[in-house]
């Protein structure tokens, strides 16, 4: 059974050991790679690769190394793209953003909320950035 986050929490205060948490919450622990989880994505949405790297904005060669795992962490906004680009729900690109180690997206963030409503939408990149643009907010930038 998947432990909530505060379980965790309090597991890991609990324990005198970090090492006893450890092993007895390996299971629960984050151990994907971002390229790994690009993968998974990529292929439990039947896309193709170059399509969504293209859709989501970014230079050929970079999004491709994203996804071998070549390169290390990108932007969040990069990220953001290619969630938008591969048409993710809320969940998947929160999880995306936790296996980057990046900051996952925040109701209570302005921005972060009218991202959260395009992934909701299914919005393409371009709209999404519009609908950033028509609320006051700046578009997904920092795209190689």
């Amino acid at each position: 059974m998947e432990r909530t986050t505060q379980e965790l929490m309090d597991a890991l205060l609990s324990k005198r050991d970090v090492e006893d948490y450890l092993r007895e919450n390996a299971g629960e622990l984050l151990s994907q790679t971002l390229a790994s989880c690009l993968e998974s994505l990529v292929s439990r949405h039947g896309l193709k690769k170059g399509a969504v790297i293209e859709a989501a904005g970014i230079e050929r060669s970079y999004g491709y190394q994203l996804f071998s795992g070549r390169r290390g962490t990108p932007s969040r906004d990069v990220l953001l793209a290619l969630a938008l680009a591969m048409g993710l729900t809320v969940d998947e690109t929160q999880t995306l953003l936790r296996v980057a180690g990046l900051a996952m997206l925040y109701p209570r963030v302005r921005r972060d909320s009218v991202i959260l409503r395009a992934l909701a939408d299914g919005l393409s990149v371009p709209d999404c950035d519009l609908r950033l643009d028509a609320c006051g907010e700046p578009p997904l930038g920092d795209k190689p």
